[in-house]
């Protein structure tokens, strides 16, 4: 039987050092407390700015692409050795879909850009303290940001 890859997230999440996640978790608690203290409007600003975020997929895919467009280019009007960025980019590429690690990887996370799933625990965390899930308080307060944030974890 065919094992098929865990999902990307998982992946990306489970070849990030522990520091390096800690610290984005960290980050991510705290800007939904500061949410819930900055009331109503600062939750639906930062609800707004998680919609433009990109998440850690976005920006592999983006610089591969360019790469690969780059590296095609220079080996049709320079020297074709350049063929060969794109060949490594897409076995890069390949790298990190079955095992979730690629070069940039370390490098971005360290930036703190975040998976999907990330950024969706924090939007769902926002989402809970606006009042949108039943079960949460309508009032937002830093317990209750506490109390949406694990909500969300897996």
């Amino acid at each position: 039987m065919t094992k098929i890859p865990a999902p990307s997230a998982d992946l990306v999440r489970d070849n990030t050092s522990p520091d390096v996640a800690r610290r984005i978790r960290t980050q991510t608690e705290a800007s939904v407390a500061a949410c819930a203290r900055g009331g109503p409007a600062a939750i639906e600003q930062r609800l707004f700015e998680l919609e433009r975020e990109w998440d850690v997929e976005r920006f592999l895919e983006t610089g591969a692409a360019s790469l690969s467009l780059l590296g095609m280019a220079l080996g049709s009007t320079l020297n074709r050795k350049w063929f060969l960025l794109p060949a490594a980019v897409a076995a890069f590429l390949l790298q990190h879909t079955m095992q979730g690690w690629c070069p940039p990887l370390p490098m971005l996370r360290r930036l703190g850009v975040r998976t999907a799933d990330e950024i969706n625990q924090e939007r769902f965390a926002l989402k809970a303290l606006r009042g949108d899930f039943a079960k949460m308080p309508e009032a937002p307060s830093e317990v209750s940001a506490t109390h949406a944030f694990k909500a969300t974890l897996h």
